[in-house]
């Protein structure tokens, strides 16, 4: 990894709050274009608040966000996905009563290219079949899989250059989790940088490049994500060894 290039997405020493609680305590985060990051770390330690200050769905109290070059902090967060910088967060909350394809199309909602939209579509039934047979349904009615796969897809018609995911994996059997996982892998590979906040570790580290480690608020380690999958603390603490 060329350290010398600029990150298509970067906290400086960001501080953020929930009133008087420091959930963020002056992390620094870079993320590379092409790249996998994952964030890793017990409950409570500032992982899926990492996220959403990272699209400003949660104000950085003190610090700096840039993405692709440019100081994004004061950019409204509904702004950023036209901008290719798009979350899907933790618990999906995708539209229950509107059936699939409008939940898809509702991440396409700043789009005026039809024939683009109808394309991109199309790839996201291509990588979540169950999605295609499903398509008429409401969203509401799918399994807890069908719905991760569907905040994915929704996400995806927004064009991403950076895809946020917070706990894909959570409530879901453990041969969907592994389905999800390639379907990341897959995405990264037709060029979305990922970052990927995720309890279970061990996967997530070895679908990333790169990892951080977060306790209470703060980075406490980084380093290439096989060093880390490696590192007997790491082992033992977030891995159950």
């Amino acid at each position: 990894m060329d350290q010398d290039r600029q990150p298509i997405l970067e906290l400086r020493n960001v501080v953020s709050a929930y009133g008087r609680i420091r959930a963020l305590k002056g992390i620094s985060i870079k993320v590379y274009d092409g790249e996998i990051v994952t964030i890793i770390g017990a409950n409570g330690a500032g992982k899926s608040t990492t996220l959403m200050t990272m699209c400003n769905v949660v104000r950085a109290a003190e610090g700096d966000i840039f993405y692709r070059g440019e100081r994004i902090n004061d950019v409204a967060p509904d702004i950023l996905p036209t901008r290719g910088l798009c979350q899907v967060p933790e618990g999906r909350r995708i539209f229950p009563r509107l059936t699939v394809t409008e939940n898809l199309d509702m991440g396409a909602f700043f789009r005026r290219d039809q024939a683009g939209i109808k394309d991109d579509r199309e790839r996201v039934y291509e990588l979540f079949p169950k999605l295609r047979e499903r398509r008429k349904q409401q969203g509401g009615t799918l399994s807890g899989g069908e719905q991760q796969m569907l905040a994915m897809g929704r996400a995806l018609m927004s064009r991403p250059k950076v895809l946020l995911l917070d706990e894909p994996s959570m409530g879901l059997a453990p041969l969907l989790v592994k389905q999800i996982f390639e379907i990341i892998a897959t995405i990264n590979g037709q060029g979305v940088t990922v970052v990927l906040v995720e309890q279970n570790a061990n996967l997530a580290l070895q679908c990333a490049q790169r990892g951080y480690v977060l306790e209470t608020g703060s980075v406490v380690m980084e380093d290439e994500a096989s060093a880390l999958l490696a590192n007997p603390d790491i082992r033992k603490a977030y891995l159950g060894e």
